[in-house]
């Protein structure tokens, strides 16, 4: 006798689950409910995997990386421009005193941006930045004494480094041989300022040392960053504020001054591999300055043939960065970081698409209050005195 056909599914009886008191063998599973059936699982499709090894679950190398932009990028867009300032010289008699950190929350952030010690600070940085506008860094300009001063104590930090080199460690970041240089810097701050100061001014080195050994990096941390150069522009700001510096040095600051300060902190961020300090990751604008970028934005408004765009030209980078901060910095910055720019610097990428440098000019300007001067992470730090009074 042949056995009987094959039952299709519609012949065969739906499955019941049985009472807990009645023992029947179960084969299967139910694919609805889960529960046990006397049915024989149906047979499982043919896989190109291994009758021992089950398909691997699925996973990423990484989670794709969502870069978003700052909450505040609406605010700063409409935020009105900073405008430049004069600088009130201040008059005997003086009362200089040991500066101290006043904030510590958002509070006081606001009570900062108010007062006109900040308005006056940010219209010395925009006073700046006009100064050097349409200028080359090697266009001539009045350098008086006390510039050239200033340059060489900048050079007399340089030779330092020189002088103590790095040591052999493990670690990436870091080299301790720079705490080493920082104590021979905040051993020798108040003579390197003697050396300048009028014998009245002389009493105000209690004020200003502190501004200048915080512009170098922090020595405990072995880091540097954005709060660090805003008190080397501080320190500048105290000298215009006692007279030393005058508006007809302006464009001296920023080309021979500044351009001196940032040689030297690239040569301490190489030779000591500093630590960025509060890196804003890739949505900062660069991992260690900002000031520059507003300098050398400046230089380049209305030239002929550079372009915001113009930063991707490889020849323009190699043949003017010596003569533009702002071509500088991006040259600095593809020296030191590997991969695509739009990766690893998507904001500064972003500009390039900006129109003119003007639009450049005034937006990292507004971003600079609002990224920096109003951030409790930076300020925290800064001091306040009789030169920059808290208000």
């Amino acid at each position: 006798m042949e056995p009987p056909p094959p039952r299709t599914p519609q012949d065969q009886a739906p499955h019941t689950h049985p009472q807990p008191s009645i023992a029947i063998p179960t084969t299967g599973t139910c694919c609805k409910c889960g529960g046990a059936t006397t049915f024989a699982p149906p047979p499982q499709t043919p896989t190109s995997w291994p009758d021992l090894s089950s398909p691997p679950t699925y996973r990423p190398i990484r989670a794709p990386a969502i870069n978003l932009p700052p909450n505040n990028t609406q605010a700063i867009i409409l935020a009105p421009v900073p405008q430049s300032q004069k600088v009130p010289i201040i008059d005997p008699p003086f009362r200089f005193q040991v500066p101290t950190k006043k904030i510590t929350c958002p509070d006081d952030i606001r009570k900062f941006h108010d007062s006109p010690t900040s308005k006056n600070f940010l219209g010395f940085i925009v006073a700046l930045s006009e100064s050097i506008r349409g200028h080359k860094i090697s266009d001539p300009c009045h350098e008086s004494p006390i510039i050239s001063k200033i340059v060489s104590i900048i050079e007399t930090l340089s030779l330092w480094i020189d002088q103590i080199p790095p040591v052999q460690q493990s670690s990436r970041y870091g080299n301790i041989s720079y705490r080493t240089w920082h104590e021979r810097l905040t051993e020798n701050a108040e003579s390197l300022m003697l050396q300048f100061l009028s014998d009245d001014l002389k009493p105000s080195t209690i004020e200003i040392v502190p501004y200048f050994s915080d512009s170098f990096g922090n020595s405990s941390r072995i880091d540097y960053g954005t709060g660090h150069e805003t008190n080397f522009a501080a320190w500048l700001y105290c000298l215009a504020r006692m007279g030393i510096i005058k508006e007809e040095d302006y464009q001296a600051v920023v080309a021979r001054v500044f351009v001196k300060y940032l040689d030297l902190m690239r040569k301490l961020q190489l030779v000591y591999s500093l630590e960025p300090a509060g890196s804003h990751g890739v949505w900062g604008l660069d991992d260690y300055h900002f000031l520059p970028f507003i300098f050398g934005s400046s230089q380049l408004i209305d030239h002929k043939y550079m372009k915001p765009k113009s930063i991707h030209n490889e020849d323009i980078l190699e043949n003017f960065s010596s003569e533009y901060m702002y071509l500088s910095c991006i040259g600095f910055i593809k020296k030191v970081k590997k991969g695509l720019f739009a990766e690893h610097s998507p904001l500064l990428d972003d500009i390039s698409g900006v129109p003119n440098w003007n639009k450049v000019n005034s937006g990292l300007l507004k971003m600079y209050k609002a990224e920096v001067l109003e951030k409790v992470p930076i300020m925290q730090h800064f001091l306040f005195g009789w030169l920059l009074k808290w208000e």
